[in-house]
């Protein structure tokens, strides 16, 4: 147990207790009739499953209560685990912030969201949850983001970044990925509260332990706090027979302690003393307590103390993250307290009146509010006005440049291209290139951004010495500093995307805009897709950069060649895709991408970029400003026409990045069998597509470019290109209602020479030549 150190300048320490326990059985049975109404009150004529989670309410409202009526600033922030967002609802009704109408909504259409969302609730929500493990780790990146914008841009304040998560999310390893990352051990602002009920979704865990727990996090730097038992069984600890009383339950197994909760007091007067040494002194102890006393005490954990819940937040160490290990009852307070099925099930109505009857509610007017003149209200409008936050004066980003001015020659990569676009940036519009940092799951070097380290250096909170400063053979100069745009993690997609998210947020949290862009090797972008998407929904925009791409990666081999991140702007809500050919493509489309960050009306972009190297002349881009702005204005939008055939074209070879210049090749090819060929080069499929449902009255998206890059009158039969599953471009077929033969990457690639890998899969220029020549009834 915690030291107790709290006080409170607005009263008395009991005083204080009475006032939070009223609220906590208010929180308490909110939580629990708001899930009612939606499942039981609420018109249903579907007959769906709503839902909702009662029991996972309960174990975590007394770690609430504490939290917003006692601990929390207004510059805190928490992220509440997803099934207690009815908890939190409660919590922000009862301080004012949510009218009591709103609680009628829950998971209803408009109305609450099932989980905590940022960007959908009708209720003040500081992190997005959901998915087990994200919302856990959210506040780690949110406490970096924070300092890195406090750094550069002040205004971000301080403040604790809680998180609130149920022990069975520690089977994610999201969860210990962040924990142990390197940049983590020093964020003291982070705190961890685990409500430790030892239950998941199906059953009683059997084999969890609060001390293995406790020395991962302690291995990874972090303080651990354990709140195991509650005032009542401490005391009984020092009576006789306390000691075989805190053995017993300190070796009992969770699924057997889960049993004794569900027990009547006979029950437990014959099953808590066990069967070996502890027996006698335990049924001596037992005797010496009523059946109140007895049923109270065997479910008085650390985690339902209030007292021991304060004790504890005053002794967080703001050095370093800290964890509180609580022990929670799972539907604590309920009918179905303790039972392992417990996770989903509804109080019946006889049962949901007991417990308006035990916390001072009423059944037939279930919003009652608490009254005015008791301490608990007093409380609740006092901690109103201490966690009210001013509104957030938002800076607009700095304007992006459209276009540099120069035209790359020579042969060059998109990956390279990036590169440079970086650096021209920070020449051409410094003030913009002072909102960009860029993540990297230790792949800098390797994905061509040493140009852009060297000049803007690595982010630290501390200087770091740089012991290679002096070599002469180093070329990537390694400055870490606080002043430094780039932020270096360890190997693990997954805190990458994370943190991208929460730099991506900072927009919106403290009116900072910033400019995030993440870099990774593409073949495992699929890995941080779920956390990325996540950060997507709860309103962060950024740049995820997939680089090197595809089987054109041809000598690493099928497990280090991506198929099927091309489509990811067909199916990712808020975000648009772009795969450039050339870099200038490139060049244009970072630019773009940049645009849209940090702003409301604003979305996060991904760019699939390759090693390949490829001719820049190919790109044949125009010289006339016009005309250069034309196709700078198409490539943006998703496609253009780069090579036109005389007359109208008998067939159009659309392809996209890496493989446009098989394209090219087999146009010319097919010219001289007689095939009039035109060659589109598509830079967005996720633009098209919109662009095609918009026709359709689908999406209000702009439909000009497919005007431009497929105009009616050179409609013919297509065949699609891409390094990549074929689905990807299949629906261009639609435009003109045309034959199209998609062809791309459906299997697993192959080590080999590039020339190799393509004839394997089908995409280089003969596999396309046949497909023009079948579609157009060649013989």
């Amino acid at each position: 147990m915690v030291p107790d150190t709290t006080t409170s300048p607005r009263t008395g320490r009991q005083e204080l207790l009475t006032a939070l326990g009223e609220i906590e059985q208010r929180v308490l049975w909110l939580s629990a009739a708001t899930i009612d109404h939606a499942n039981r009150v609420r018109p249903n004529p579907t007959g769906l499953k709503v839902g909702g989670h009662q029991a996972s309410c309960a174990s975590m409202v007394s770690i609430m209560t504490t939290l917003w009526f006692h601990e929390l600033t207004a510059d805190d922030r928490v992220s509440v685990k997803p099934h207690a967002s009815p908890a939190l609802h409660a919590v922000n009704h009862l301080l004012g912030e949510l009218p009591a109408g709103a609680l009628e909504t829950l998971r209803s259409f408009g109305g609450l969201q099932s989980y905590p969302s940022r960007t959908k609730d009708p209720d003040p929500v500081d992190y997005s949850t959901g998915s087990v493990g994200i919302g856990a780790t959210a506040p780690i990146w949110g406490a970096l983001a924070r300092r890195y914008v406090e750094g550069r841009f002040p205004g971000a304040g301080t403040g604790r970044q809680y998180a609130l998560l149920g022990d069975a999310e520690l089977d994610e390893g999201a969860c210990w990925e962040a924990v142990q990352d390197p940049m983590v051990a020093g964020l003291g602002e982070v705190v961890w509260i685990v409500d430790l009920n030892r239950q998941s979704l199906d059953r009683v865990v059997p084999a969890l332990s609060a001390e293995r727990l406790a020395g991962m996090f302690e291995a990874a730097g972090w303080q651990v706090l354990t709140l195991k038992y509650g005032e009542q069984l401490t005391e009984l600890f020092s009576r006789p027979g306390g000691d075989a009383l805190r053995t017993r339950l300190d070796t009992m197994g969770n699924p057997e302690y889960q049993r004794l909760l569900r027990c009547t007091p006979a029950e437990l007067r014959d099953r808590l003393p066990g069967t070996g040494s502890t027996r006698e002194p335990l049924e001596r102890l037992v005797a010496t307590l009523d059946d109140d006393a007895l049923h109270s005490a065997v479910r008085n954990l650390g985690g339902h103390d209030l007292g021991a819940l304060l004790d504890a937040y005053a002794a967080i160490d703001d050095t370093r993250p800290t964890v509180i290990l609580a022990y929670t009852v799972k539907g604590r307070g309920l009918h179905s307290e303790g039972h392992p099925q417990n996770h989903s099930s509804l109080l019946t109505r006889d049962q949901l009146a007991d417990l308006a009857t035990r916390t001072g509610a009423d059944l037939d007017d279930p919003w009652r509010p608490l009254p005015a003149d008791t301490a608990a209200a007093r409380l609740c409008a006092e901690r109103a006005e201490e966690l009210r936050r001013p509104p957030v004066e938002r800076i607009a980003p700095p304007p992006v440049p459209t276009d540099f001015g120069r035209t790359p020659g020579g042969t060059g990569t998109t990956q390279q291209a990036f590169g440079r676009a970086l650096l021209d940036l920070s020449r051409s519009a410094p003030e913009a290139a002072a909102r960009v940092v860029t993540v990297s799951p230790d792949v800098s070097s390797s994905t061509n951004l040493g140009g852009w380290l060297n000049k803007v250096g690595v982010w630290s909170p501390t200087e770091r010495v740089d012991w290679f400063a002096d070599d002469a053979e180093t070329i990537l100069h390694w400055r870490e500093n606080p002043t430094g745009q780039h932020v270096e993690l360890g190997i693990a997609e997954t805190n990458l995307v994370g943190l991208l998210g929460e730099l991506g947020a900072t927009w919106s949290r403290w009116g900072q805009p910033l400019l995030p862009i993440g870099i990774m090797y593409d073949p495992f972008v699929n890995r941080a897709l779920e956390p990325w998407q996540f950060g997507i929904y709860a309103g962060g925009q950024s740049l995820l950069v997939g680089t090197p791409s595809g089987v054109t990666l041809a000598p690493e081999g099928g497990a280090h060649q991506s198929i099927t991140t091309p489509s990811l702007g067909l199916e990712q809500p808020g975000c648009t895709t772009w795969e450039p050919a050339f870099a200038q493509d490139t060049e244009w489309c970072v630019l773009a991408a940049l645009s849209l960050l940090g702003r409301p009306d604003g979305g996060s972009a991904y760019l699939r970029l390759s090693t390949r190297p490829v001719d820049q002349s190919l790109a044949a881009v125009p010289a006339d400003p016009a005309a250069r702005e034309r196709r700078r204005r198409q490539a943006v939008a998703g496609a253009y026409g780069l090579r036109r055939a005389e007359g109208t074209p008998d067939v159009t070879l659309a392809a996209m990045g890496a493989m446009v210049p098989e394209a090219l090749t087999a146009a010319d090819r097919l010219a001289g069998l007689g095939v009039a060929a035109d060659v589109v080069c598509v830079t967005s499929p996720g633009l098209l597509f919109r662009a095609t449902q918009a026709r359709r009255g689908l999406d209000d998206a702009p439909q000009w470019v497919l005007d431009q890059a497929f105009p009616a009158d050179r409609a013919a039969p297509l065949v699609t290109l891409l390094d990549g599953h074929p689905h990807t471009l299949a629906f261009l077929g639609t435009v003109h209602n045309t034959p199209v033969t998609p062809l791309g990457v459906t299997r697993f690639g192959q080590s080999g020479a590039l020339d190799e890998v393509h004839r394997h899969h089908g995409i280089d220029t003969e596999s396309v030549v046949r497909a023009a020549l079948d579609l157009t009834h060649r013989p």
